[in-house]
């Protein structure tokens, strides 16, 4: 059977990093208070001149390097974002026009946080139904450009960046031996927009808004969740936490990364956690990690990884893996 295998990782941060005591000179917070609560300890801020496309298109260079591919070899780009340059055309397409491609297609996917698990599910899905050989899935955001810097409650969560893989087709027994995705689980529920969301819109109020949350009431649910998805995608493969050589959560909250893994008796040594480096940087968070733990020789070849994240809608999902 055909599997979609990571052939290449890679990540762009901007220029400058923002620490919690950074934020203490904006709004009344501190280092103890964010670092106790969330597990954060900096983030990244883009620039005038830098860009969720712009970040988009660092990650997609570095991620095609990697694996030793050129944007000829690509059919389609997909890109998870909730914060796009434009309206329209997708941001996908702008990273594609910024690679110099004019073949194949490219679209965006808009899940929040659960953006790039999404992304990489349908890959999986165009790669196996035979319209693409390889797909650069990347997840790109701004979220500096969306937050409300008078509220100490979201503004000292989130953080801009944006990771990259390329999924290539290749043939599996069709075994959990396999190396290539080897199972999604993905959800939502509508009926928890008003606990996290923007505030604008085209349609309603002409503008852009600014992100809103009940951060309690997300918590509230955040960790039954995800452990909803993993384990789902444990059953559906015959596989366990004692199977498993990696976690690479959503980065959005210490306490929730390491109470979903605690649920699940997943090892704590088996969890990559980039939040206190990152922060929240929604759909861009699990690639972020991913590159992070491949570039340090942590994910190796072969080893059986787990993805997984919860975002606004509600939105969450997994994705269960082979190096």
């Amino acid at each position: 059977m055909i599997r979609s295998v990571v052939r290449g990782f890679g990540a762009a941060l901007p220029k400058r990093v923002m620490t919690n005591g950074d934020m203490e000179a904006i709004v009344d917070t501190s280092d103890e208070w964010i670092v106790q609560r969330t597990g954060i300890r900096q983030r990244y801020v883009a620039g005038d001149d830098e860009t969720t496309a712009s970040l988009g298109e660092a990650a997609a260079r570095a991620a095609l390097a990697n694996g030793g591919l050129t944007p000829a070899d690509i059919d389609l780009i997909i890109c998870a974002t909730s914060t796009p340059d434009n309206t329209f055309p997708a941001t996908s397409v702008n990273i594609q026009n910024r690679l110099g491609m004019s073949h194949g297609f490219a679209f965006d996917v808009q899940a929040v946080c659960t953006g790039f698990v999404y992304a990489v599910t349908t890959a999986d899905a165009y790669i196996r139904g035979g319209l693409a050989k390889r797909v650069l899935v990347i997840g790109a955001e701004t979220f500096s450009r969306i937050l409300d810097w008078n509220d100490r409650t979201t503004c000292v969560l989130f953080g801009d960046g944006a990771g990259a893989i390329v999924l290539e087709a290749a043939e599996g027994e069709g075994t959990v031996a396999d190396r290539g995705v080897l199972t999604a689980h993905l959800r939502s529920d509508g009926s928890h927009k008003e606990k996290l969301y923007v505030d604008g819109g085209p349609s309603t109020t002409g503008t852009v808004g600014k992100l809103r949350m009940e951060g309690r009431e997300v918590f509230k649910y955040a960790v039954g969740m995800i452990t909803d998805v993993i384990q789902a995608a444990f059953d559906s493969t015959g596989t366990t936490a004692e199977d498993l050589d990696w976690l690479v959560p959503h980065q959005a909250n210490r306490r929730i990364i390491d109470g979903s893994a605690k649920k699940l008796n997943i090892d704590a040594a088996k969890v990559v956690v980039t939040v206190d480096l990152h922060g929240n940087t929604s759909a861009a968070s699990i690639p972020l990690a991913l590159a992070t733990a491949a570039g340090d020789g942590r994910i190796k070849k072969g080893d059986l990884v787990m993805l997984e994240a919860m975002g606004g809608g509600f939105t969450w999902g997994a994705v269960l893996l082979r190096w």
